[in-house]
Protein backbone atom coordinates (compact mmCIF):
# COMPACT_ATOMS: atom_id res chain seq x y z
CA UNK A 1 0.00 0.00 0.00
CA UNK A 2 1.39 3.22 -0.85
CA UNK A 3 1.93 5.11 2.40
CA UNK A 4 1.02 8.47 2.40
CA UNK A 5 3.00 11.37 3.77
CA UNK A 6 2.01 14.43 1.79
CA UNK A 7 0.08 17.29 3.06
CA UNK A 8 -3.97 17.51 2.59
CA UNK A 9 -2.89 21.32 1.61
CA UNK A 10 -0.40 19.54 -1.50
CA UNK A 11 -3.62 20.73 -3.70
CA UNK A 12 -3.23 17.38 -5.63
CA UNK A 13 -6.31 16.57 -7.10
CA UNK A 14 -6.74 12.91 -7.49
CA UNK A 15 -10.87 12.65 -8.38
CA UNK A 16 -12.79 15.24 -10.19
CA UNK A 17 -16.46 15.33 -10.73
CA UNK A 18 -17.57 18.19 -13.12
CA UNK A 19 -21.28 18.60 -13.34
CA UNK A 20 -22.14 14.93 -13.57
CA UNK A 21 -25.32 13.88 -14.09
CA UNK A 22 -27.24 10.52 -14.31
CA UNK A 23 -30.49 9.30 -15.38
CA UNK A 24 -32.42 5.69 -14.81
CA UNK A 25 -34.85 6.24 -17.74
CA UNK A 26 -36.56 9.28 -16.48
CA UNK A 27 -35.50 8.99 -13.04
CA UNK A 28 -32.53 12.13 -12.74
CA UNK A 29 -30.79 10.17 -9.80
CA UNK A 30 -27.80 12.35 -9.66
CA UNK A 31 -27.95 16.63 -10.78
CA UNK A 32 -24.73 18.16 -11.74
CA UNK A 33 -22.62 16.70 -8.75
CA UNK A 34 -19.22 18.57 -8.20
CA UNK A 35 -16.98 17.40 -6.16
CA UNK A 36 -12.65 17.50 -5.79
CA UNK A 37 -11.30 14.95 -3.69
CA UNK A 38 -7.32 16.03 -2.72
CA UNK A 39 -4.69 13.07 -2.27
CA UNK A 40 -5.01 11.70 1.74
CA UNK A 41 -8.58 13.33 1.75
CA UNK A 42 -11.06 11.57 4.21
CA UNK A 43 -14.49 12.74 2.72
CA UNK A 44 -17.43 10.69 4.65
CA UNK A 45 -20.84 10.57 2.46
CA UNK A 46 -24.30 11.03 4.42
CA UNK A 47 -27.98 11.35 3.42
CA UNK A 48 -31.75 9.79 3.55
CA UNK A 49 -32.27 6.71 1.26
CA UNK A 50 -32.34 7.25 -1.96
CA UNK A 51 -30.29 10.22 -2.04
CA UNK A 52 -27.72 9.07 -4.41
CA UNK A 53 -25.00 8.41 -2.15
CA UNK A 54 -24.06 5.23 -3.27
CA UNK A 55 -24.90 5.84 -6.83
CA UNK A 56 -22.24 8.65 -6.75
CA UNK A 57 -19.56 6.33 -5.29
CA UNK A 58 -20.01 3.64 -7.52
CA UNK A 59 -19.91 5.72 -10.78
CA UNK A 60 -16.51 6.33 -9.76
CA UNK A 61 -15.36 3.18 -11.07
CA UNK A 62 -17.92 3.02 -13.54
CA UNK A 63 -19.81 0.19 -11.73
CA UNK A 64 -22.55 2.81 -12.52
CA UNK A 65 -22.81 4.60 -15.59
CA UNK A 66 -23.14 8.77 -15.67
CA UNK A 67 -24.59 10.07 -19.09
CA UNK A 68 -23.47 13.58 -18.93
CA UNK A 69 -20.67 15.66 -17.21
CA UNK A 70 -17.02 14.11 -16.41
CA UNK A 71 -15.23 11.68 -13.99
CA UNK A 72 -11.59 12.34 -13.68
CA UNK A 73 -9.20 9.82 -11.27
CA UNK A 74 -5.47 10.24 -11.28
CA UNK A 75 -5.67 12.43 -14.67
CA UNK A 76 -7.53 9.52 -16.26
CA UNK A 77 -11.05 10.15 -17.53
CA UNK A 78 -13.77 7.69 -17.54
CA UNK A 79 -15.82 7.10 -20.75
CA UNK A 80 -17.16 3.77 -22.49
CA UNK A 81 -13.18 3.10 -23.00
CA UNK A 82 -12.80 -0.14 -21.19
CA UNK A 83 -8.81 -0.04 -21.27
CA UNK A 84 -9.30 3.60 -19.24
CA UNK A 85 -12.14 1.97 -17.05
CA UNK A 86 -9.20 -1.30 -16.46
CA UNK A 87 -7.07 1.23 -14.98
CA UNK A 88 -9.27 2.95 -13.08
CA UNK A 89 -10.58 -0.04 -11.11
CA UNK A 90 -6.77 -1.04 -10.70
CA UNK A 91 -6.30 2.39 -8.53
CA UNK A 92 -10.16 2.76 -6.71
CA UNK A 93 -10.21 -0.10 -4.48
CA UNK A 94 -14.14 -0.86 -3.31
CA UNK A 95 -15.76 -2.49 -0.12
CA UNK A 96 -19.34 -3.05 -0.67
CA UNK A 97 -22.49 -3.17 2.05
CA UNK A 98 -22.43 -7.08 1.13
CA UNK A 99 -18.68 -7.59 1.26
CA UNK A 100 -19.30 -9.54 -1.93
CA UNK A 101 -16.65 -12.59 -1.14
CA UNK A 102 -16.67 -15.50 -3.25
CA UNK A 103 -18.05 -17.84 -1.44
CA UNK A 104 -16.36 -21.22 -2.78
CA UNK A 105 -12.84 -19.44 -2.30
CA UNK A 106 -11.25 -19.64 1.27
CA UNK A 107 -9.96 -15.78 2.70
CA UNK A 108 -6.30 -16.02 1.38
CA UNK A 109 -7.53 -16.97 -2.41
CA UNK A 110 -10.20 -14.36 -2.21
CA UNK A 111 -7.82 -11.78 -1.54
CA UNK A 112 -4.90 -13.30 -3.81
CA UNK A 113 -7.24 -13.23 -7.20
CA UNK A 114 -7.21 -9.49 -8.37
CA UNK A 115 -3.22 -9.68 -7.55
CA UNK A 116 -2.48 -12.66 -9.49
CA UNK A 117 -5.29 -12.18 -12.45
CA UNK A 118 -5.16 -8.09 -13.03
CA UNK A 119 -1.64 -7.43 -11.75
CA UNK A 120 0.08 -10.40 -12.93
CA UNK A 121 1.39 -10.82 -9.37
CA UNK A 122 3.28 -14.25 -9.08
CA UNK A 123 1.31 -16.83 -6.62
CA UNK A 124 3.85 -16.43 -3.74
CA UNK A 125 4.12 -12.91 -3.55
CA UNK A 126 0.48 -12.69 -3.87
CA UNK A 127 0.27 -14.83 -1.11
CA UNK A 128 2.62 -13.24 1.50
CA UNK A 129 0.74 -9.57 0.49
CA UNK A 130 -2.49 -11.29 1.39
CA UNK A 131 -1.43 -12.33 4.49
CA UNK A 132 0.52 -8.91 5.50
CA UNK A 133 -3.21 -7.20 4.85
CA UNK A 134 -5.16 -10.12 7.08
CA UNK A 135 -2.61 -8.95 9.51
CA UNK A 136 -3.32 -5.44 9.37
CA UNK A 137 -7.18 -6.10 9.74
CA UNK A 138 -6.22 -8.98 12.80
CA UNK A 139 -7.53 -11.77 11.09
CA UNK A 140 -4.56 -13.76 9.44
CA UNK A 141 -5.87 -16.73 11.89
CA UNK A 142 -8.94 -17.02 9.40
CA UNK A 143 -6.95 -17.17 5.87
CA UNK A 144 -7.75 -20.42 5.28
CA UNK A 145 -11.13 -20.85 6.20
CA UNK A 146 -14.20 -19.83 3.74
CA UNK A 147 -16.56 -16.91 4.13
CA UNK A 148 -19.38 -18.60 5.63
CA UNK A 149 -17.36 -19.65 8.29
CA UNK A 150 -16.80 -16.48 8.97
CA UNK A 151 -18.88 -13.48 11.69
CA UNK A 152 -20.11 -10.82 9.45
CA UNK A 153 -17.54 -8.74 11.03
CA UNK A 154 -15.03 -10.41 9.69
CA UNK A 155 -15.98 -11.15 6.19
CA UNK A 156 -16.08 -7.02 5.98
CA UNK A 157 -12.53 -7.24 7.23
CA UNK A 158 -11.45 -9.52 4.73
CA UNK A 159 -13.16 -7.38 2.18
CA UNK A 160 -11.22 -4.39 3.47
CA UNK A 161 -7.58 -6.96 3.02
CA UNK A 162 -8.69 -8.06 -0.39
CA UNK A 163 -9.18 -4.26 -1.42
CA UNK A 164 -5.76 -3.18 0.22
CA UNK A 165 -3.81 -6.18 -1.35
CA UNK A 166 -4.16 -4.42 -4.88
CA UNK A 167 -2.26 -1.06 -3.12
CA UNK A 168 -5.18 1.14 -4.34
CA UNK A 169 -4.75 4.80 -4.26
CA UNK A 170 -8.42 5.72 -3.28
CA UNK A 171 -10.79 3.36 -1.20
CA UNK A 172 -14.45 3.70 -1.91
CA UNK A 173 -16.64 2.34 1.05
CA UNK A 174 -20.67 2.18 0.13
CA UNK A 175 -22.03 1.82 3.55
CA UNK A 176 -19.81 -0.90 4.87
CA UNK A 177 -21.18 -1.66 8.12
CA UNK A 178 -24.82 -1.53 7.53
CA UNK A 179 -25.10 -5.34 7.11
CA UNK A 180 -23.21 -5.75 10.74
CA UNK A 181 -24.84 -6.83 13.99
CA UNK A 182 -24.20 -3.85 16.23
CA UNK A 183 -21.40 -5.54 17.93
CA UNK A 184 -19.39 -6.47 14.86
CA UNK A 185 -19.40 -2.63 13.56
CA UNK A 186 -16.43 -1.36 15.58
CA UNK A 187 -14.33 -4.10 14.56
CA UNK A 188 -14.85 -2.78 10.78
CA UNK A 189 -14.61 0.78 11.60
CA UNK A 190 -11.93 0.70 13.64
CA UNK A 191 -9.83 -0.64 10.81
CA UNK A 192 -11.33 1.92 8.74
CA UNK A 193 -9.93 4.50 11.14
CA UNK A 194 -6.79 3.04 11.11
CA UNK A 195 -6.39 3.27 7.08
CA UNK A 196 -7.78 6.87 7.86
CA UNK A 197 -4.91 7.59 10.17
CA UNK A 198 -2.29 6.49 7.53
CA UNK A 199 -3.40 8.70 4.92
CA UNK A 200 -5.42 6.38 2.77
CA UNK A 201 -7.50 8.37 0.54
CA UNK A 202 -11.71 7.63 1.36
CA UNK A 203 -14.80 7.99 0.10
CA UNK A 204 -16.77 6.61 2.69
CA UNK A 205 -20.48 6.18 2.40
CA UNK A 206 -22.07 6.09 5.92
CA UNK A 207 -24.56 6.60 8.68
CA UNK A 208 -21.66 6.12 11.64
CA UNK A 209 -21.94 10.04 12.31
CA UNK A 210 -19.61 9.10 14.85
CA UNK A 211 -16.63 7.98 12.03
CA UNK A 212 -17.69 11.00 10.80
CA UNK A 213 -16.78 13.56 13.32
CA UNK A 214 -13.79 11.28 14.04
CA UNK A 215 -12.11 11.27 10.70
CA UNK A 216 -13.77 12.86 7.94
CA UNK A 217 -12.03 16.40 7.08
CA UNK A 218 -15.22 17.36 4.90
CA UNK A 219 -18.74 15.75 5.07
CA UNK A 220 -20.96 15.59 2.23
CA UNK A 221 -24.68 15.81 2.70
CA UNK A 222 -26.85 14.40 -0.46
CA UNK A 223 -30.60 14.48 -1.19
CA UNK A 224 -32.49 14.13 -3.94
CA UNK A 225 -29.56 13.24 -6.05
CA UNK A 226 -27.98 16.71 -5.29
CA UNK A 227 -25.15 17.72 -2.73
CA UNK A 228 -26.81 20.08 -0.63
CA UNK A 229 -24.13 21.00 1.52
CA UNK A 230 -20.74 20.38 2.45
CA UNK A 231 -18.14 21.29 5.43
CA UNK A 232 -15.79 20.32 7.82
CA UNK A 233 -17.03 18.27 10.47
CA UNK A 234 -17.48 20.67 13.40
CA UNK A 235 -19.33 22.80 11.09
CA UNK A 236 -21.37 20.35 9.41
CA UNK A 237 -22.47 19.33 12.58
CA UNK A 238 -22.76 22.35 14.64
CA UNK A 239 -23.99 24.74 12.30
CA UNK A 240 -26.12 23.17 8.99
CA UNK A 241 -27.00 25.13 6.98
CA UNK A 242 -29.77 23.79 4.51
CA UNK A 243 -33.15 23.21 6.41
CA UNK A 244 -32.87 19.66 4.57
CA UNK A 245 -29.20 19.08 6.20
CA UNK A 246 -30.85 20.24 9.91
CA UNK A 247 -33.87 17.78 9.43
CA UNK A 248 -31.93 15.07 8.65
CA UNK A 249 -29.56 15.61 11.61
CA UNK A 250 -32.30 15.85 14.12
CA UNK A 251 -33.51 12.56 12.52
CA UNK A 252 -30.11 10.51 13.32
CA UNK A 253 -28.81 12.00 16.11
CA UNK A 254 -31.87 12.44 17.42
CA UNK A 255 -31.88 16.61 18.46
Amino acid sequence: MTTNTESKNDQEVVITLRNMNKWYGQFHVLKNINLEVKRGERIVICGPSGSGKSTMIRCINRLEEHQEGDIVVDGVTLTDDLKNIGVIRREVGMVFQHFNLFPHLTVLENCTLAPMWVRKMPKKEAEEIAMKFLGRVKIPDQANKYPGQLSGGQQQRVAIARSLCMNPRVMLFDEPTSALDPEMIKEVLDVMVELADEGMTMLCVTHEMGFAKKVADRVIFMDAGEVVEENEPHEFFNNPQQDRTKLFLSQILGH
